[in-house]
């Protein structure tokens, strides 16, 4: 490879300097010379995602990769946990190798709560000794957020033989400990325990902090800690978390950056925050621009937007004015759908007399966690009816592993006057979960999905569906065909 050579404001990541330098590239570093100039234009490392579920994007990592990769995105640390629910083992090789068709440097973490829950049946099982085997592999670089926390702050055997497989592995925790403090929080530290991810509040995080906690500052499509969080003692990575693709196609760590910045971060310790910390930590090579490392690049306009005019990775030109400059060429994989459609009778709910008061789950706006309510439905012919006067929906959670489970249950607020939605993303063992007007609509909406999965809505006049054929979970289409087909399917709701 012949040397390139890039002139600008340095943004030195190891001393916090900014200042005129000419780089000279092949596919590593081979010089950095300081002019005593200033230029119109900023080069820093290119940014790191440190936590990130591809999964949630919908896209295939190499169409997640060509999506990132015009932000200035250079590598992430992705934990395959949702993939890993559906297909086990093979779903992350799945994923470790559509990654490395692509110029990107996506490593991962070995799931460490697979199922996450035993209330429901998911489609594998990862104990101690499945997550020895993902932890040896070289492109997994720690143990994935350790969402039992209840588990590890008792010590549950289990628990702690992963995370005593992952420091055999040599190889950092990741943790998942939302609003755990006092005892429990010193608890759950004291096992190994290095990052959080998932702080809400300042006094949380900082606390966190004291006891040794990296704490990542989540800025995601649902959850968005950035406003909380932006004056905390000690940040140390900015995050995604979950990223969907029409935010995706918008920005990813670059306009994360421009928040950060707005609401008052140094705009040194917001790349830092994308760059050599998350690099140190996960033992990337990667995070800095410095003599015989990586040439992993990225050309900025400035410190403010982060607009980002071109990134490199390995002293290749990977994107360029908002394009990538590759083409993803997707693998395939199962669906991992083993599901039949049931039989109409297994959806109703049989009850005596005229009407009946029922428990209902109740829809908080905006909010991810939901309530309880009540309703007052009909009964007909021995059977609970919905009522079309009131906000109430039929709820089914059908197994997809060919377990044949399904569960019935109600649901208020979502709105809908007359049809269903379905979806096989459905966290965190994605069985398909269905809500209709009646048992019609619902039947329907789980036929659409029943081969390959994804998300559907039907209405009285159309069954609209966006198919998730890997695992259920994503596409091998480009990010713009899945968002616009996601913005169809919001429009019918």
């Amino acid at each position: 490879m012949q040397p390139n050579t890039l002139t600008g404001n340095l943004v030195n990541v190891i001393t916090g300097e900014i200042y005129g330098a000419t780089i000279t590239f092949t596919d590593t570093i081979q010089s950095v010379v300081a002019t005593g100039k200033k230029y119109d234009t900023f080069i820093a490392p290119g940014f790191i995602d440190a936590h990130i579920h591809v999964e949630s994007s919908m896209l295939c990592p190499s169409r997640f990769a060509e999506t990132v990769a015009p932000h200035g995105t250079v590598a992430t640390v992705s934990d395959p946990h949702e993939i890993a629910n559906v297909l086990g083992i093979p779903g992350i090789k799945y994923m470790i190798a559509d990654a490395a068709n692509t110029p990107l440097k996506i490593r991962f973490t070995a799931p460490s709560c697979v199922p996450a829950t035993p209330f429901e049946s998911a489609g594998a099982t990862l104990g101690p000794e499945e997550v020895a085997e993902i932890l040896a592999l070289p492109e997994v670089v720690a143990l994935g957020e350790f969402m039992n926390f209840p588990g590890v702050i008792n010590r549950d055997k289990m628990c702690m033989a992963k995370i005593d497989a992952a420091k055999k592995a040599g190889k950092p925790i990741d943790g998942h400990a939302p609003l755990v403090t006092g005892d429990g929080l010193q608890k759950y530290a004291s096992a190994g325990i290095t990052t959080d991810h998932e702080c809400t509040t300042a006094e949380e995080a900082n606390e966190k902090s004291r006891l040794g906690l990296k704490i990542l500052i989540r800025e995601g499509s649902s959850a968005k800690n950035m406003e909380a969080l932006i004056g905390i003692k000690a940040p140390f990575a900015i995050v995604s978390d979950d990223k969907h693709p029409d935010d995706l196609l918008k920005g990813h760590l670059d306009s994360t950056l421009a928040k950060a910045v707005a609401l008052g971060m140094n705009p040194v310790v917001a790349l830092q925050c994308v760059t050599i910390n998350p690099a140190t930590h996960y033992g990337l090579d990667t995070g800095v621009i410095a003599p015989g490392r990586p040439a992993d690049l990225v050309v900025l306009k400035d410190l403010k937007n982060f607009s980002v005019m071109a990134t490199y990775v390995d002293g290749m030109k990977i994107a360029e004015d908002g394009k990538a400059l590759f083409t993803a060429e997707p693998l395939q994989t199962e669906s991992g759908m083993q599901f039949t459609i049931p039989e109409r009778e297994v959806l109703q709910i049989a009850c005596t007399g005229a009407t009946a008061l029922v428990r209902t789950i109740k829809i908080i706006p905006d909010q991810i966690v939901t309530d309880e309510g009540e309703a007052m439905l009909p009964v007909v012919d021995g059977t609970l009816r919905l009522s079309r006067g009131q906000d109430v929906l039929k709820i089914v959670v059908a197994d997809r592993y060919g377990h044949g489970n399904i569960a019935v249950a109600f649901v208020e607020g979502l709105g809908i006057k007359e049809g269903a939605i379905a979806s096989t993303v459905a966290h965190d063992s994605h069985n398909m979960i269905v809500a209709g007007t009646d048992d019609e609509y619902i039947l329907t909406a789980m036929a659409a999905l029943a081969e390959t999965g994804g998300m559907a809505v039907v209405t009285p006049n159309e069954t609209t569906v966006l198919e998730l054929p890997i695992a259920g979970l994503m596409t091998d289409k480009p990010a713009k065909h899945v968002a616009a087909r996601m913005d169809e399917l919001n429009a019918l709701v």
